[in-house]
């Protein structure tokens, strides 16, 4: 028996290995085996049963070991990973190390319990026998006749103060009973949820989502591949349409993946989901997958799917590669969400996986947003993915009212920066004596963004990195949010010695410092990387907040999704220009996504809802737009923008980051290089640049780039793989390709 195998290491090809006559019967396609590369045994994966013909058998090396009785990867995965493998233009060992938890590749075993039990009782006259014979073997006895079910053996001995020797002697007497049981290790999402956990019985659904799900349950009897565009303004039920399509994918004997941007940070999504299947399918656990999860917890819930004991899985972007039988549905949920894409390679994006992994499977791929990325509108306005709308809040609740502030106008009447309107300190104040609640959004950690010298313009910058320091006040220290590079806080200006060097720009540390003065009585905390540090602490403060036990929660962009909290009546956004001015064609997509997604976090029960949005450009499409949520004028404006400049959706973008110490030499290689790609790919692609990054270094290195737009990647990579391998690359130039990136800075 001759396989293929794909060695995890650095092979990104297949090598040939002859089987053991005692390993025939547990060696499949995507087994997880030892193998001998160079002299050491390495795991690999095998691909493939067989060997070209005209092989040379007899020189071949011996599979070792096969590592679990089970394959690693299934059929669809191993394809899949072939698949991302040319897309992407990455490595084929290191999408299959990617696609297989450390804990399996480990060979690391399922973690067991020994129980006791008594086997039946003693009769008087036996009990006060042993007790005289064997005081310590009675005594044990009596305690296990005490007891209705079997108990851990380790929590008995310990209670007892007894010895292994004495439950062997009355094992071996035929009293009592060992035997062992498996402990399956899981992480409860209604832990995250502050232990609320939504009732099983779902609500009635309005006609929109009835239609909805109606449209879906067809689509998934059909057992054939598409794909569905849910499309719901914020709070329009569209978690619900999720729970009754995946009722129907398990009611048709199908598994399924429900893929989130962030678990940590949708907890209350995660935990409605896990209640209302327990009561859907009993029996069937839903397995939660995430990168907090131990290396116990994770094994646990990846044999479970394997071994099909379970067949849900809810997770972040790598919960894509669960081994889910007979899958028959993907949902993947606020699919515009940029955590979706992975920023190391293989540099894949959740989303665009998804849909591949559903069309290998004949499954259904549903994606849910009430701002979709635009590629997959105009996927759905062409009519590749199906549409379905959801345009009505449930129960009729209306929709945010939205005001915006000119905060020029604003400077004006304050005479000097402020950092709260007028406008958005008086409702914070009317908030908090109705016990409302309010959110206040800043995209930006720290004090403030800068510290700028008066006199002679000198900003503060980073020693390792092209970006200005970021100033917290609670320390008093300077650092840099690329390489954590920090220094204290000049108390006069380094170059002219002036003692006019002050902080400019808004940190959530300024914000919340500003909250403090106007409303002095809040309770008031702040959620961002720095104060959520430490494990758990974002799941006590939602909890805290839902209690009403916070009045004003301040934070970044986590707090700018997946929460439903009834008593939010005040949502503020306290720049909304941050992410407007960036170089990014996608900066207005991004800054409309924003406002619509942090909007909706008001009004979610049955008072309705406010949001003050502060910004210096108060003409700017993206704010004009999301004031009506109007999501239709949006991307009809900015799809046009995209096919005047061929941008994505009209064609795909490749992002090519040249890295290196000396940045004369990076100059040098980078044009060679794109040279070379105008000469043989001229025709193919359009070549834009080199030039440097908009962060020209980071961490000592600098940083130019290379920008491809082509109609096809698939047409397109093999050519620049191969050129890329002929290239003569010196060491110290580390060069990246980013296909369909995310970010272009």
């Amino acid at each position: 028996m001759i396989v293929g195998v794909h060695p995890l290491a650095g092979f990104d090809r297949l090598l040939h290995y002859r089987v053991p006559e005692t390993l025939h019967a547990t060696v499949q396609a995507g087994s997880l085996v030892r193998v001998p590369v160079l002299n050491q045994l390495r795991l690999g994966v095998v691909g493939e049963i067989g060997a070209p013909k005209d092989f040379p058998v007899e020189r071949l090396k011996l599979v070792a070991q096969v590592v679990h009785p089970f394959p690693a990867l299934t059929p669809d995965l191993l394809k899949l990973a072939q698949w991302m493998a040319g897309y992407y233009a990455a490595p084929l060992d290191g999408i299959i190390e990617t696609m297989i938890p450390a804990a399996v590749r480990s060979g690391a075993g399922i973690k067991e319990e020994k129980l006791l039990s008594l086997v039946r009782p003693l009769a008087d006259e036996e009990a006060v026998a042993l007790a005289k014979r064997a005081p310590q073997q009675a005594k044990l006895c009596a305690f296990l006749a005490q007891q209705y079910r079997p108990q851990r053996k380790a929590l008995v001995l310990q209670r007892l103060g007894a010895t292994a020797a004495v439950v062997a002697a009355l094992v071996k007497r035929g009293l009592v009973r060992e035997e062992t049981r498996r402990v399956v290790r899981e992480a409860y999402a209604d832990d995250w949820a502050g232990g609320e956990l939504a009732a099983s019985t779902p609500p009635r659904l309005n006609a929109e989502q009835a239609a909805a799900v109606a449209a879906l349950g067809r689509k998934i009897e059909e057992e054939k591949f598409g794909v569905s565009l849910l499309h719901g303004v914020t709070g329009s039920g569209k978690t619900e349409v999720y729970l009754h399509a995946i009722d129907q994918a398990l009611k048709s004997g199908g598994g399924v993946i429900f893929l989130v941007p962030e678990v940590a940070l949708t907890p209350q999504t995660v935990a409605r989901l896990r209640s209302r299947l327990e009561a859907i399918a009993p029996g069937h656990k839903c397995v939660v997958w995430h990168s907090h999860l131990s290396e116990g917890e994770r094994l646990d819930g990846w044999l479970a799917l394997a071994a099909g004991e379970s067949r849900v899985v809810v997770g972040a972007r790598s919960a894509i590669f669960a081994p889910v039988r007979d899958l028959r549905l993907i949902v993947v949920d606020e699919e515009h969400e940029p955590a979706y894409k992975q920023d190391e390679t293989p540099r894949d994006h959740g989303r665009d996986v998804a849909v591949y992994r559903a069309k290998l499977n004949r499954a259904h791929c549903l994606l849910g947003s009430a701002t979709p990325s635009l590629e997959s509108y105009a996927n759905a306005r062409v009519g590749k993915y199906g549409l379905l709308e959801l345009k009505q809040r449930v129960d009729d609740r209306k929709l945010p009212h939205i005001d915006v502030v000119d905060m020029r106008i604003e400077i004006m009447r304050s005479r000097g920066p402020t950092s709260l309107s007028q406008k958005l300190v008086r409702a914070m104040q009317d908030r908090f004596e109705k016990r409302e609640q309010t959110i206040l959004f800043i995209n930006r950690r720290g004090y403030s963004s800068a510290m700028l010298c008066s006199d002679c313009g000198h900003v503060e910058e980073c020693a390792h990195c092209s970006i200005s320091l970021t100033y917290h006040r609670a320390d008093e220290r300077l650092r840099c949010h690329l390489c954590g590079d920090e220094r204290a806080a000049p108390l006069v200006c380094p170059k002219c010695k002036s003692p006019k060097i002050r902080w400019r720009g808004l940190g959530t540390q300024r914000v919340e410092e500003a909250v403090r003065r106007v409303v002095p009585r809040a309770r008031i905390e702040r959620m961002d990387t720095d104060t959520m540090s430490k494990k758990n602490r974002f799941r006590e403060v939602l909890a805290q907040f839902r209690a009403g036990k916070i009045d004003v929660l301040v934070g970044t962009q986590m707090i700018g999704k997946g929460l439903d909290f009834p008593n939010v009546t005040l949502v503020g956004l306290v720049d909304a220009d941050i992410s407007m001015h960036i170089p990014d064609f996608r900066a207005n997509e991004r800054t409309f996504q924003l406002l619509v997604q942090v909007a909706g976090r008001a009004g979610r029960g049955d008072r309705a809802g406010e949001v003050i949005v502060q910004t210096f450009t108060p003409q700017a499409g993206a704010i004009q737009f999301s004031r009506h949520a109007n999501y239709a004028g949006f991307s009809e404006v900015e799809l046009k923008v995209r096919q005047d400049f061929g941008y994505p959706p009209f064609r795909h973008l490749m992002h090519h980051l040249f890295r290196g110490p000396n940045p004369e030499k990076l100059k040098f290689f980078a044009e060679q290089w794109a040279r070379l790609v105008e000469t043989e790919l001229g025709t193919q692609l359009e070549l834009r640049g080199p030039s440097p990054s908009p962060i020209e270094k980071i961490k000592d290195h600098y940083r130019w780039q290379l920008w491809y737009l082509t109609a096809s990647v698939t047409r397109v990579i093999p050519e620049l793989s191969r050129l890329r391998r002929e290239f003569a690359w010196p060491d110290d130039i580390t060069q990246v390709l980013d296909v369909d990136p995310v970010s272009l800075t």
